[in-house]
């Protein structure tokens, strides 16, 4: 194989990673957009790369995917989070269609850009039905982020894709001035919730305590550098999702995700409260004071 690593997606967090695995190895990058930045190479030299990492929406995937994958047997590492809103699947069900589960794994875990690229001590899990994929692909990654592993890929998943609704549910409760008490006890109802959700497909119940879980949503649910964050801080002035979006000029996943959740627990036996009021208040025309009062009661 030509190049050792393929980043495919050249945002922020597809920066991010080439940065962070190019301490240890070779690594390209590639994106829709032709980008300036180093490394940039084109469609069919990255689908030659040994293993591939994929930084694309969860909503622009599956279309990517069917056409312009080529399969060369590379390992594949998924570094999105998300739930595809047009089909209710997951990630790792999109990439099933495609490649086979051993030769793939997904990263997970608190993780914003911008320290990643500053070298500051990280920590991430990387889930696979392939332990030794995992394993594999932990060795790449430089000596600032500590890499755990895990065979719960869909706990993974399910907990990487909610705490983006939980973050804007987190926002909104900042931008309505509402206290510390009241966002703690969003964020543990929130874990709840989360983990509730994931016990229905079978998940590990001590994901969602771990990096993929916790980790990842105390860090999402409590930060302005959290796009969702700010999504739901500029929900609390009132602001219509057109206008958020189109101020914050990047792809913020939870206002998709909520609608896929919203997809997949129709005609099941699933109670999902907090993310029931985030999608009343992106779509219902709820305003945050209305959703507040229905989680009050």
């Amino acid at each position: 194989m030509e190049n050792r690593i393929g980043v495919i997606g050249a945002g922020k967090w597809g920066q991010a990673i080439q940065f962070a695995l190019s301490e240890k190895n070779s690594v390209n990058i590639h994106s829709r957009t032709k980008r300036d930045i180093p490394n940039f190479i084109d469609l069919d030299e990255i689908m030659n790369s040994e293993y591939l990492v994929f930084v694309i929406s969860a909503q622009a995937t599956k279309k990517w995917l069917q056409d312009n994958f080529k399969d060369y047997g590379q390992k594949i590492l998924v570094a999105s989070k998300g739930i595809d809103t047009k089909t209710g699947n997951f990630l790792s069900e999109i990439f099933a269609e495609i490649v086979p589960a051993n030769r793939l794994a997904f990263l997970s875990g608190p993780s914003f850009a911008e320290e990643v690229k500053k070298s500051l001590p990280t920590a991430l899990v990387i889930s696979s039905a392939n332990q030794s994929l995992a394993q594999e692909f932990s060795e790449l990654f430089p000596n600032f982020i500590k890499i755990y592993t895990s065979s719960d890929v869909i706990g993974t998943e399910v907990a990487g894709a909610y705490k983006n609704i939980l973050a804007i549910a987190s926002g909104i409760s900042t931008g309505l001035k509402l206290g510390n008490n009241a966002k703690a006890s969003l964020i543990s109802r929130g874990l709840v919730e989360m983990e509730r959700f994931g016990n229905f497909f079978g998940s590990n119940k001590d994901t969602f305590l771990g990096l993929s879980g916790a980790g990842d949503l105390f860090l999402t649910a409590s930060s302005p550098m959290s796009r969702n964050y700010r999504v739901g801080l500029m929900l609390a002035e009132r602001k219509n999702l057109d206008e958020i979006l189109e101020i914050l000029g990047e792809v913020a996943e939870g206002v998709q995700t909520v609608e896929a959740i919203m997809k997949i627990k129709s005609g099941k036996n699933l109670y999902t409260p907090i993310a029931d009021e985030v999608f009343n208040i992106l779509y219902k025309n709820r305003t945050p004071i209305e959703a507040l009062k229905n989680l009050l009661k």
